[in-house]
């Protein structure tokens, strides 16, 4: 992304709230663009973000004087709308900045939820003020009840998985944050209404969960780890029912997996009456609740005990294919930027490619953007591909991650060097195109 455009479909007909609509998508525009300039990002969007801020803050006031101006009936809706992305989200996000060191990825991250948030408050919510769509978030649960389950979620969190959590935002409405595993379950209550609960977990998160709970180590979700996850949620929505008696699950109907498209059509179909967002440091969670009549038409196979193992098997056959379709990514690290584009030129059809000019940030790119691949260079100032390659195998959250040099070092000793380092090849920067290239598909097509 680097331009968003203003478009007359986000115009209300509010003439002093267009503008300062323009202004919020002109100023995230800057951000954009100084989010590219690596020797000033970090101080030049930390005012730039205060700017959007300070932005935000006043036209959200002059939004919410319009509206009590007008009378206008989800006030109270809309208000916490706002105080949710001010008050949660935007400092959830500086949080990571600060973590990450203002890292390119981060604050493009940051720009990124801001755009989207953005653009989907104004071609809704806004729109509703003056009768143009309704409101997508009519029943959300009183301040009160959403503290209390926030509370009782992050609490559980800890408890269970020994995880801090944090949530990031009350309007979670299935924003794709990775490789995503959901788990489905249907409740009855006392007044025969039906419940559906999701919990929506990222790959890196289950992993680190499960494989702290069983003791071992597991390089991809598999079907103990499903399973595991399955009655691991079922124990969680339990302590939730027991703690917050105002959710009545009852009886517990059934059980399905999702996959994010899946997740997403369900979410157009059934609005949540509750759906909440949370970070951890190893990866983000939500959960996702609506109390409403019982889905016309199954979307997917409902779990039972005479067929759990096939559509266990038959959810991660499919997730696997999805995610066979998706690109893998290289980080190229190299300080010539004639290298970085002839391995762009070589790659970019049939990769996701993020690139670096020095070992430095490369580090910071790689804990939040993790690759499937980084291309190294041996050669390069200050910090060199050797020293590289072990900050990265002393940091174990990133240690197992393929290192491929891609140097035009040749002489013995330099792969004598690295040798006990364990990267996953030594290219020379002479070889012809198609061999490297090869030798790249080679890996993935044999990792």
């Amino acid at each position: 992304m680097s331009h968003i455009a203003w478009d007359d479909s986000y115009n209300i007909g509010v003439d002093f709230i267009d503008k300062e609509h323009q202004v919020l998508f002109s100023t995230m525009n800057k951000l954009i663009s100084l989010s590219e300039r690596e020797e000033k990002s970090e101080w030049v969007c930390r005012e730039g973000i205060k700017y959007l801020k300070n932005h935000t803050d006043n036209h959200f006031e002059h939004e919410e004087e319009y509206m009590r101006s007008i009378a206008y009936n989800d006030y109270e809706t809309h208000k916490r709308l706002h105080d949710d992305f001010r008050f949660k989200t935007i400092p959830a996000l500086e949080e990571e900045m600060e973590y990450s060191k203002f890292s390119a990825e981060s604050i493009r991250h940051f720009i990124g939820v801001c755009i989207g948030w953005v653009i989907s408050h104004t071609l809704t919510e806004d729109q509703a003020i003056i009768g143009k769509t309704g409101s997508k978030w009519k029943d959300i649960p009183h301040e009160e009840e959403q503290d209390a389950l926030e509370a009782t979620i992050i609490q559980l969190s800890q408890e269970l998985f020994h995880l801090k959590a944090k949530m990031i935002s009350g309007q979670y409405d299935g924003e794709d944050f990775g490789n995503v595993y959901c788990c489905r379950f249907t409740y009855s209550g006392e007044k025969k209404e039906t419940w559906e609960v999701t919990l929506v977990y990222e790959d890196r998160l289950l992993l680190k969960i499960i494989g702290s709970i069983l003791n071992t180590e597991y390089p991809r979700v598999d079907d103990m780890v499903l399973n595991v996850t399955r009655y691991l949620s079922r124990q969680f929505l339990e302590q939730v029912r027991e703690r917050i008696p105002a959710i009545d699950l009852l009886n517990l109907e059934s059980e399905s997996l999702l996959s994010h498209e899946q997740l997403l059509n369900y979410f157009r179909r059934e609005r949540p009456s509750c759906s909440l967002l949370f970070s951890t440091r190893e990866g983000y969670f939500a959960f996702s609740a609506v109390s409403a009549e019982p889905l016309s038409g199954k979307i997917v196979s409902e779990i039972n005990h005479q067929n759990a193992m096939n559509v266990v098997q038959e959810y991660l056959d499919r997730e696997k294919e999805e995610q066979q379709k998706r690109k893998h990514k290289i980080l190229v690290v190299d300080d010539s930027e004639f290298m970085r584009c002839r391995i762009r030129q070589l790659l970019a059809d049939r990769y996701d490619l993020l690139e670096s000019d020095s070992s430095i940030s490369a580090i910071k790119m790689i804990a939040v953007n993790r690759p499937d691949l980084v291309l190294l260079d041996y050669e390069m100032p200050i910090c060199d591909g050797k020293q590289a390659l072990e900050m990265i195998r002393s940091d174990k959250d990133i240690a197992d991650i393929p290192v491929m040099f891609l140097t035009g070092r040749s002489d013995k000793e330099s792969v004598k060097n690295v040798k006990a380092l364990k990267p996953e090849g030594y290219l020379l920067k002479t070889m012809p195109d198609d061999f490297i290239k090869k030798t790249i598909e080679d890996f993935f097509g044999t990792e």
